[in-house]
């Protein structure tokens, strides 16, 4: 089997398990994520890879990491990941990508990611449930952080925080490379 069969079986078994967790229906499911039912039956049967964002809204309605929905392990209490078994979510033909170190459920999805974007380069994100939280911190280049609108300069060496219930995204405006890891903090679904 495929890392890409292995990863849509396990997000198949995990979205209908975490769906059944929280006792959603398809429709309410579908209507908490703003992803249409069809989309959500045809991953419950590993019959479709999702985007990235559709994998986010439904981990978001469902209050679990996107770590949680693409595991296909659940571990011990300690649980390394090596690098070659970091996520790669996200990534341009010019060579920018976000990499999902590791997530937990702790009191709510908490992930941790590391970012590379290249000259020019940037990724939008819709907003998240309110309550969550991103931190970073940049490690090379100068980041242009936009958030609810309003871009905020963020050279190396300097880290941020901000509430994720807006929209927002992340931009290399410079010349050189953009690295930065992040964490985000997602609240427990109520």
């Amino acid at each position: 089997m495929s890392d890409l069969d292995q990863l849509t079986q396990s997000l198949a078994r995990n979205l209908k398990h975490w769906r059944g967790e929280r006792g959603f229906t398809l429709d309410a499911l579908a209507a908490r994520a703003g992803v249409s039912r069809g989309m959500i039956i045809q991953i419950e049967q590993a019959r479709t890879n999702p985007s990235i964002g559709t994998t986010v809204k439904l981990a978001d309605a469902l209050g679990v990491s996107i770590t949680t929905l693409l595991d296909y392990e659940q571990g011990p209490q300690v649980r390394l990941v090596a690098p070659e078994q970091a996520v790669r979510l996200w990534s341009t033909e010019a060579g920018s990508s976000t990499t999902l170190l590791v997530g937990a459920e702790a009191g709510g999805p908490f992930e941790l990611w590391s970012w590379h974007l290249e000259p020019g380069d940037g990724s939008a994100s819709d907003p998240h449930p309110e309550g969550t939280v991103e931190l970073l911190h940049v490690t090379a280049g100068e980041l242009t952080l936009v958030v609810g609108g309003e871009p905020h300069t963020v050279p190396v060496g300097t880290s941020a925080t901000f509430q994720a219930h807006v929209s927002h995204a992340y931009r290399n405006e410079g010349t050189e490379p953009v690295e930065l890891t992040m964490a985000v903090w997602i609240p427990p679904v109520r």
